[in-house]
């Protein structure tokens, strides 16, 4: 795996490391588009809705160390892969204009196939140790980002959510506190069940936080592909 190299910091954090932004179809930039009723002749613009805030969780990595690229299916020096489905999460990161944040620096982090997260706090008996659990990149020119991860899953209490957390560059727009949120699956069962999700009670953030992967058999073969947009409010 390539190992990339330093970037700035999401503030208050450690050193971050760059990584792979792939292109994106157009598709992506109408995943965060919400046009309200009547709102024919405004600026497309004025319809982005922030992504909503939540708890980053008792899980946030501790261990930024090693290989924390935005391939979290292969772990460096590990012989096996990750195990799940395969997805690649792609997307852009707006300002609340819709204008792209250019070196916007994102992170996720979640649980592997058996439900355990690369924590100490967590069990870790039967950790797979063939997913990276967390990793970072950094939005191209045109806010793109890209990460290859599984699909999330759930464990107990909790619905499948992938936790991301996303800032832009010092001299950019966005504003210096990191977003952080928590992604979800469109149609899963759980959600209703959820008591972090639950608490999104306007449709709109719901929507802003979905997720719904489709079949990406051209990027690759059994993969999936979700887009989602990151509007910084």
């Amino acid at each position: 795996m390539r190992h990339p190299s330093p970037t700035p910091p999401l503030p208050g954090r450690r050193g971050l490391a760059l990584g792979s932004v792939a292109g994106l179809s157009s598709l992506a930039a109408a995943a965060s588009l919400r046009i309200a009723p009547g709102a024919q002749g405004q600026s497309l613009a004025a319809a982005l809705v922030p992504t909503p805030r939540q708890t980053a969780g008792p899980f946030y990595p501790l261990d930024w160390s090693g290989d924390v690229d935005a391939d979290l299916v292969q772990v460096a020096g590990e012989a096996a892969h990750a195990q799940g489905v395969i997805m690649h999460l792609r997307g852009r990161v707006l300002d609340a204009r819709g204008a792209p944040v250019p070196g916007a620096v994102l992170e996720i982090w979640q649980c592997d196939a058996f439900g355990h997260y690369r924590h100490p706090r967590d069990r870790q008996g039967q950790r797979d140790g063939g997913f990276q659990g967390r990793g970072r990149a950094v939005a191209g020119p045109d806010g793109s980002y890209a990460f290859r991860t599984i699909r999330p899953v759930p464990y107990p209490g909790r619905t499948p959510h992938i936790h991301l957390a996303a800032a832009a560059a010092p001299s950019g727009r966005g504003g210096a506190v990191p977003l952080v949120t928590q992604l979800y699956l469109a149609g899963e069962p759980l959600n209703e069940r959820d008591g972090l999700f639950l608490r999104l009670r306007d449709p709109r953030d719901r929507e802003a936080v979905l997720l719904r992967p489709q079949p990406a058999d051209r990027i690759e073969p059994g993969a999936l592909l979700a887009l989602r947009d990151i509007v910084l409010g």
